[in-house]
């Protein structure tokens, strides 16, 4: 029975992909003639003329022949997609170039093409074909370019490419879609910050100045006495004549310096609204959220930190089958680091979305597997952390106000969604909230995090 229904659903899929490959239907020209001409037919039946009943038949044979001529001689094409930059930031341009090779036997002529968006882009309409000759002939191929600008973040699927052709009386209209769709993958916005990373604090080091360039000339070596098989290329010669002996020139050893994004994703303000039902000035906000952590993420992996983004929903940017209950409750944090780090932080935040909250039980079952947040796995010392909010459940300000004494400095970006009860108990926890109502607002409050020495409490 399994088999069966196995292949029952493999037919249904088959024949999905014929009808949306091609399809044939009446243009209005042809809609109009066979209209008239079954209007003349019921005439004629009933004042009982041959003449109208030839009219007739002629009006109504030659739109369904013309539909019969676009099917059975529909384009066949190869299509390659290509996109010019494949990655870009909302707001900017991408080329999509296709080469579009002609399979059938007769020259493409009069054919129409256009690609086939998915909703929140707009693709050029419908234009004019190119000739092309048939296949093997000089010219059986051609390249079609044209320019997308998308305005938010996601990953958009492009294509497949639509090929239409009419018969010579323009009764019918036949569209053959060619090639698979390919994605075209949207980041969000990113400002830059000002600054090398974040102000040295003074909680044992924990937190450190990123040392920017590492020359031999500079502070940051060290010298010792000199041992065999040191290379004589390594005397430090000032050294050597303060102190009397040989010194070599040593690298001081130095652990790279490490950070935090909390990541608002359960959107307590849209809880039990269902899927696609989100306020909109929640949408506002959550995109606001994103570019904010795409803006701070990249800076501090640009600057050499080594970042960790943990997410209150179910994890979105370390996908997986237990990945449910969020980097506070089990969920291992997505972990970014230096020479690719700000590219796959991007590409994840392309497609983050608001998620629903775990369930209670699965809270609780999840307290009891995971005696020990993942999020705090082997925190020895505080991590300087960003937590950016939209809106905040009473569980999820309870397990930030925990997260607190792991976090030096505890910076809040928090919008005008986030309740005053919320920002008051977690300033009384140690977190120092800065409201953010638009994306120009971050240099301004980034400066301010810059300014702060040392452990901030409120």
């Amino acid at each position: 029975m399994a088999a069966r229904g196995a292949g029952g659903s493999e037919r249904s899929a088959w024949l999905q992909r014929l009808t949306a490959g091609l399809t044939s239907r009446l243009t209005r020209r042809g809609g109009v003639c066979l209209m008239v001409g079954a209007v003349i037919f019921a005439n004629a039946v009933v004042v009982n003329s041959r003449d109208l009943l030839f009219v007739a038949s002629m009006l109504i044979v030659a739109p369904l022949i013309a539909v019969g001529y676009v099917s059975v001689r529909p384009a066949r094409v190869e299509v390659t997609r290509t996109f010019r930059p494949p990655i870009l930031s909302a707001g900017g341009e991408s080329v999509v170039s296709l080469h579009l090779r002609n399979l059938s036997a007769r020259p493409l002529s009069g054919a129409r093409w256009g690609d086939t968006p998915s909703p929140g882009i707009t693709t050029p309409p419908a234009a004019i074909l190119p000739l092309v000759s048939r296949r093997g002939a000089p010219g059986d191929s051609v390249r079609l370019e044209y320019a997308l600008s998308p305005r938010q973040r996601g990953v958009y699927a492009v294509g497949p490419l639509g090929v239409s052709r009419h018969d010579p009386f323009g009764f019918a209209h036949g569209l053959r879609l060619f090639g698979e769709p390919h994605d075209l993958i949207v980041t969000p916005r990113v400002m830059f910050l000002p600054g090398g990373g974040l102000a040295q604090t003074s909680n044992d080091g924990s937190i450190r100045e990123l040392l920017r360039q590492a020359i031999q000339t500079s502070d940051e070596l060290i010298a010792r006495e000199y041992r065999p098989g040191d290379a004589l290329r390594r005397v430090n010669w000032p050294a050597t004549a303060r102190h009397g002996e040989i010194m070599v020139r040593q690298e001081e050893q130095r652990s790279n310096p490490e950070a935090r994004i909390v990541l608002d994703t359960t959107l307590a303000g849209a809880a039990g609204l269902g899927p696609g039902r989100v306020p909109p000035h929640l949408v506002a906000a959550f995109e606001l959220e994103v570019e904010l952590a795409a803006s701070v993420g990249v800076h501090l992996i640009d600057a050499g930190y080594r970042l960790e983004v943990i997410e209150l929903g179910a994890s979105q940017l370390v996908p997986g089958g237990e990945q449910t209950l969020g980097g506070l409750h089990g969920d291992v944090p997505a972990s970014y680091r230096a020479l690719g780090g700000d590219r796959a932080l991007l590409e994840g935040l392309a497609s983050v979305v608001p998620v629903p909250w775990p369930s209670r039980s699965a809270r609780l079952a999840a307290s009891r597997r995971v005696p020990v947040r993942a999020a705090l796995r082997g925190a020895e010392s505080s991590l300087p952390t960003f937590a950016l909010l939209v809106s905040l459940s009473e569980a999820d300000v309870d397990d930030l106000v925990a997260l607190a004494r792991h976090c030096d400095p505890a910076i809040t970006f928090v919008q005008r969604t986030v309740v005053a009860v919320a920002r008051e108990r977690l300033q009384e926890a140690g977190w120092r909230c800065l409201e953010v109502a638009s994306i120009d607002d971050l240099e301004t409050v980034w400066n301010d995090v810059n300014r702060e020495r040392g452990p901030v409490h409120d």
